[in-house]
């Protein structure tokens, strides 16, 4: 069933964005699509700590550029790339991890480019905490005291969160799982992915999970949603997925 959930939502995915370069003129148009994977240093700069994944290489962060304008996701399959955008929407999501990554930078590129999106570029050095501190207060402003499940391993937000709330936090990097960060214990995020939910008030899902697929097990719940980060900057204003993502440019 969930390969079944997985292909309907990329498969949507596509077909929404084709319909807004279509909508533009863009696949007539020769615009060239150069995505690359960046360093730890220009995707986050100097955060102030070393835990997040991105410095401890299990994530990547790759860019894409559409007429200067720049969108980035994080994949565990980066590759490089330049073609046009007509390009870009042949490619398999699907089956294959190095195109979804692809795929979905150039697409927070191009919607960037048309100035349909913002948020496009993660933030750097202390903004992450910055960040974290927004989130905390938003949280507290908008629901109060949920208990909150955080799917996808963010130190700054465990710690902030972890400070304040009930907070769960799920991840699938066996480093991480059965440690404790901040004093909260991150769970392996297969195994107690069903329970956690159902205990959760509030779930706050990294937008990395549109890049592994398992987006599909966080949307549709009948609970809050709320997604974060740069990744996830055009699937959330093509399919209507509400993302706070406060220090990104």
């Amino acid at each position: 069933m969930n390969d079944l959930k997985i292909k309907q939502f990329y498969d949507e995915l596509s077909r929404r964005f084709a319909s807004v370069v279509y909508e533009h003129g863009l696949s007539a148009e020769h615009i060239e699509i150069h995505a690359r994977a960046l360093t730890p240093e220009e995707a986050i700069g100097h955060p102030g700590r070393t835990d997040y994944p991105i410095l401890t290489g299990k994530e990547q962060m790759i860019e894409a550029t559409c007429n200067g304008a720049r969108g980035q996701a994080f994949t565990d399959a980066p590759s490089k790339f330049t073609g046009t955008v007509a390009d870009i929407l042949t490619l398999d999501l699907v089956g294959n991890e190095h195109d979804r990554g692809l795929f979905i930078a150039s697409m927070n590129a191009v919607l960037r480019s048309l100035h349909l999106i913002e948020g496009t570029v993660h933030c750097k050095d202390s903004e992450p905490e910055e960040c974290a501190r927004q989130m905390e207060d938003q949280i507290m402003e908008t629901f109060g005291h949920p208990r909150i499940l955080q799917v996808g391993f963010q130190p700054a937000l465990v710690q902030r969160l972890g400070a304040r709330f009930s907070l769960r936090v799920l991840d699938l990097n066996p480093d991480t799982i059965g440690s404790r960060r901040s004093g909260i214990l991150i769970e392996d995020g297969g195994k107690a992915m069903k329970d956690a939910i159902c205990w959760a008030d509030l779930i706050l899902c990294t937008g990395s999970t549109l890049a592994n697929g398992t987006i599909v097990d966080y949307i549709d719940l009948g609970k809050k949603v709320i997604f974060f980060g740069t990744t996830l900057s055009g699937a959330a204003y093509l399919m209507g997925l509400e993302r706070w993502c406060f220090c990104s440019c």
